[in-house]
């Protein structure tokens, strides 16, 4: 049984892809394809069918990643097919909690920054980098290459407490 992630942010074109695509390289790396999928939405849809940012396609070209993309909205009725939904700040997770259609879903949210045991436990966001210069999306990249290693370290566990 496959292992489903979905990275969320706002429009779906920076941090959330950026998110989806460090992780498919951990999953990689870690021997999971097959058995953990991952992807991303925004829970906004004003870029529904565009590309990813320019400068998140910059950066992850740069450090060794790939990505293939469009820009797509949560939905709700996605929740049911989901194991994780990882939210990139505080108001993601607000807004997908309140989007879950049941308790059980809302749980399946999590804010992303929460898998790095280095991040502040006062601020776990991931700063929104679309207004900024490229050093923002350098900086996002580091924090989500952070993130990854707990995120990709709880899913295994998940996957292999399945296989038992």
């Amino acid at each position: 049984m496959t292992y489903r992630v979905c990275f969320v942010c706002t429009g779906n074109i920076c941090r959330s892809p950026m998110a989806e695509a460090v992780f498919h390289a951990r999953v990689a790396d870690a021997g999971l394809d097959g058995l953990v999928e991952a992807d991303s939405a925004g829970t906004g849809g004003w870029h529904e069918g565009e590309g990813a940012d320019p400068r998140t396609l910059a950066v992850l070209e740069e450090n060794g990643y790939d990505l293939d993309h469009t820009a797509r909205r949560f939905r709700p009725s996605w929740f049911s097919r989901l194991d994780l939904v990882i939210a990139l700040d505080a108001e993601h997770l607000r807004e997908l909690r309140r989007l879950a259609p049941s308790e059980q879903d809302a749980a399946k949210v999590r804010l992303l920054r929460s898998y790095d045991p280095a991040a502040d436990r006062a601020d776990l966001d991931v700063p929104d980098p679309y207004y900024g210069g490229a050093d923002g999306f350098d900086e996002c990249l580091e924090m989500v290459e952070a993130a990854s290693t707990g995120l990709l370290a709880a899913v295994r566990e998940q996957v292999e407490g399945r296989a038992a």
